[in-house]
């Protein structure tokens, strides 16, 4: 593409609907309609449509102006009448027509502001840009509007960020089920690819069949408008399921583009071109190197140092923040932009070197973390390396790619704590398996034996104890040759824990007794308190819950000196079942809390849904009113565990099952449904915050009620007890057959007379009715 400046003007004539801009486009016409307002900047990258909103707001709002004028950005000060020309204040006469040609005028412009839009002050016209804002300053009618990528930097200037459209979230539900239609076109970006697909094609709906690789297609273009628009067009060529596949790394293949719009418009390739446009060496390095990183780098894990090339690149829309984990900003390249910088980088012949240096930044990250992992820090090392998941999986590639299969293993090794806390069960045994089918006979025993160890921890995990048996058996055999007692009573104490759960307790317990005293013998004191941990199950699986109490305490005890939270809150659940079976609701209840709040801390997705299925069978054994909470609670198990693959034993499955099928018939179809809507949107973070905020179990008081409760009327106690059962205030209203705002008068009324600050405060002041 040449280096000369393209025209950027833009006719206000017809143009296609906006979509999910009804936010930006309310923000804009309210700054351009306040009197104090002189400039505003709509910001933001290539291709993001700043001037489509531009066009359609100055349509809209056009003949508020007495003028409205839209010269080119490179000329220093469009010709503007004189204040009090031959026509008046307001210029010349006639209906206005915000569609016209420059120059056009309406008599009821509120006193003679006139609306200059200056569309692409980017490259070689943003200086004139600058200089022309400036020169305008001077005269008071004047209100500027401009595009940009980036701010213009002049005294006053009020910005309008302008971000890419909202992309499906990750698809939740069972591990390769159809993503729901109506789901994902609540993506403004799914939104604007059907109308899209439509004009194209007018046969076009999106369907079971279809909706997953539509919702791809928008992720994978990261909801860059022009990207979606041009993705949509090439359905006249290919079926939606093929487009995926032909995007992943090369966006930049999408062209097709208005013949009679900006050349840096009728392609991807041709975007990204001028995107990254007058970037110096440094900056053009640096984002070249970042092209191979996957989407959530952070600024430390990829060792950016350079803060003023950062800065260029964020302020461009060359790097973008994609989110924050503990206070570090998570960053992507984004598409077109890494497709063409990745395509650059290979020409040049810098890829491999990159590729490498990738890899190796991210061996050295797990490396690193993994004394943290089994103590201090834990929670906070497992969040960063969640963040970083994507990048450790493409080192992997990587290594794999080079053949470097021991470096691999060490990484695969080193990713067995963080893929169970992430739930990528599969995933990790498929890692085992490959990396030990690739090194072969060249892979030393030692680390084959522990592939085949951690294959078994992660085969027990998605729910096939016989498969983690057979698995940990192999990693002994070989591990006999090796000779390394430490690793094989860590394997035997695994190979304990698969045992009970593939029915065989009494083989469980002779393993696992011979792996804790080896283990205690040797001062491995996380190994040996699992392996207590293990063996408690397997004694209160057989009705010694003495000797299994005694247990569990070293175990809760050593974990919480080591600061292992992760083990720790694994023994807390079995203590909870074990209080269970005695009737110690109080105790299972604290323990189960415990638990949560320490899977919450790091955002565990293997054992949280289990921990919350026990405590919501609890919930509805000690509170009954908290059935539509309960309800939300198991669907958030069910939907994490299906995200997972994980299967659970059959006992378990029906008493889940019953509990559900009760929770139905107690609460009405349309409730039960309305609570298990509620419960399959709920992440992490919101179904332990759910489960925390139920009141805890307490006796009733001797003297009946509590005072509290004595000092609300009738209905404001039916209002209290409705808002602990988690209900809001329209469920609360149609229960009761009373108006809603009744309803929020009631709710101030419990709040204020019970001392509450939250709903949360008044369910725990409800709890201790009980």
């Amino acid at each position: 593409m040449s280096g000369r400046q393209e025209s950027v003007r833009h006719p206000l004539g017809p143009v296609t609907e906006l979509v999910g801009r009804e936010l930006e486009a309310a923000a804009l016409r309210e700054r351009l309609r306040d009197p104090a307002v002189r400039l505003v900047t709509v910001t933001g990258r290539a291709g993001v449509g700043k001037s489509r909103l531009a066009v359609e707001v100055v349509r809209e709002i056009g003949g508020e102006f007495a003028r409205v004028e839209h010269p080119d950005p490179a000329v220093a000060r469009p010709d503007l009448p004189e204040p009090h020309g031959p026509s008046g204040p307001h210029g010349p006469s006639g209906p206005h027509d915000p569609a016209a040609p420059h120059g056009s005028a309406a008599p009821h412009g509120p006193a003679g502001r006139i609306l200059v839009v200056l569309d692409g002050c980017d490259h070689e016209a943003r200086p004139a840009a600058a200089a022309a804002v400036e020169a305008l300053a001077g005269d008071p009618r004047v209100v500027v509007l401009a595009t940009a990528v980036e701010p213009l930097g002049v005294y006053g200037e009020q910005l309008l960020p302008l971000a890419p459209l909202p992309v499906p979230g990750p698809r939740r539900g069972p591990v390769g089920g159809a993503a729901d239609p109506h789901e994902v076109q609540e993506a403004a970006s799914v939104a604007l690819f059907v109308r899209r697909a439509r004009e194209a094609d007018p046969s076009f709906a999106l369907t079971l069949e279809n909706a997953g690789a539509v919702a791809e297609i928008c992720t994978l273009l990261d909801g860059l408008p022009l990207a979606v628009e041009l993705a949509a067009r090439r359905l006249r060529l290919f079926p939606a399921h093929l487009l995926p596949g032909r995007l992943r790394g090369r966006t930049t293949v999408l062209s097709g583009g208005p013949a009679n719009a900006p050349e840096r418009h009728r392609s991807l390739a041709a975007l990204a071109e001028w995107s990254c446009r007058g970037l110096d060496d440094g900056a053009r390095a640096l984002l070249g190197r970042l092209s191979v990183y996957e989407p959530g780098f952070g600024l430390s894990a990829a060792g950016l140092s350079a803060e003023a090339a950062v800065e260029t690149l964020l302020d461009r829309g060359l790097l973008a923040v994609v989110g924050e984990e503990q206070g570090e900003l998570r960053l992507a390249v984004p598409e077109p932009v890494r497709s063409h910088c990745r395509a650059e980088l290979a020409d040049s012949g810098g890829e491999e070197a990159a590729l490498d240096a990738h890899a190796e930044r991210y061996r050295l990250l797990v490396t690193a973390a993994l004394p943290g992992l089994r103590g201090t820090g834990q929670d906070r090392l497992l969040r960063e390396l969640a963040a970083e998941g994507a990048n450790v999986s493409g080192a992997l590639r990587r290594l794999r790619e080079r053949g470097d299969s021991e470096t691999a293993a060490a990484l695969v090794l080193g990713c067995r704590l963080p893929w169970l806390a992430q739930g990528r069960l599969r995933e990790g045994l498929e890692w085992c398996d490959d990396t030990a089918e690739a090194g072969g006979p060249a892979l030393p025993e030692a680390v084959r034996a522990r592939l085949a160890d951690t294959s078994g921890v992660f085969a027990l995990a998605l729910g096939d104890p016989q498969e983690a048996v057979r698995r940990h058996r192999h990693a002994l055999a070989l591990g006999k040759g090796v000779g390394d007692r430490r690793q094989n009573a860590l394997v035997s104490a695994r190979l304990g824990a698969a045992l009970l759960r593939a029915g065989d307790p009494a083989g469980a317990r002779a393993v696992l007794v011979t792996a804790l005293t080896a283990l205690e013998s040797m001062g491995v004191t996380r190994g040996a308190a699992e392996a207590a941990g293990s063996l408690a199950a397997v004694l209160r699986a057989e009705g010694d819950r003495r000797r299994a109490r005694e247990l569990l305490d070293r175990s809760v005890e050593t974990f919480r000196r080591i600061r292992d939270g992760r083990g720790l809150a694994g023994a807390l659940r079995t203590a909870a079942a074990l209080a269970l079976e005695g009737d110690e609701s109080d105790a299972a209840d604290r323990a189960l809390r415990e638990s949560l709040r320490l899977y919450g801390a790091f955002g565990e997705r293997t054992e949280l849904p289990g921990v919350l299925e026990e405590f919501s069978l609890l919930l509805l054994r000690t509170a009954p009113a908290q059935q539509p909470r309960a309800v939300r609670l198991l669907a958030a198990a069910d939907t994490l565990r299906g995200e997972t693959g994980a299967q659970v034993p059959d006992e378990w499955r029906s008493a889940a099952e019953r509990a559900r099928t009760e929770l139905s018939a107690r609460l009405g179809w349309t409730d039960f449904a309305v609570a298990w809507a509620e419960g399959v949107r709920m992440t992490v973070p919101a179904a332990v915050a759910e489960a925390l905020s139920a009141p805890a179990p307490s006796r009733r008081a001797a003297g009946g009620a509590a005072p509290e409760a004595q000092s609300l009327t009738p209905r404001q106690v039916q209002v209290a007890l409705l808002v602990s059962e988690g209900m809001t205030n329209r469920q609360i209203a149609a229960r009761l057959d009373i108006s809603e705002w009744t309803v929020v008068n009631h709710v101030r009324h419990v709040m204020r007379r019970l001392g509450c600050s939250s709903r949360v405060q008044v369910a725990g002041a409800v709890g201790r009715w009980a």
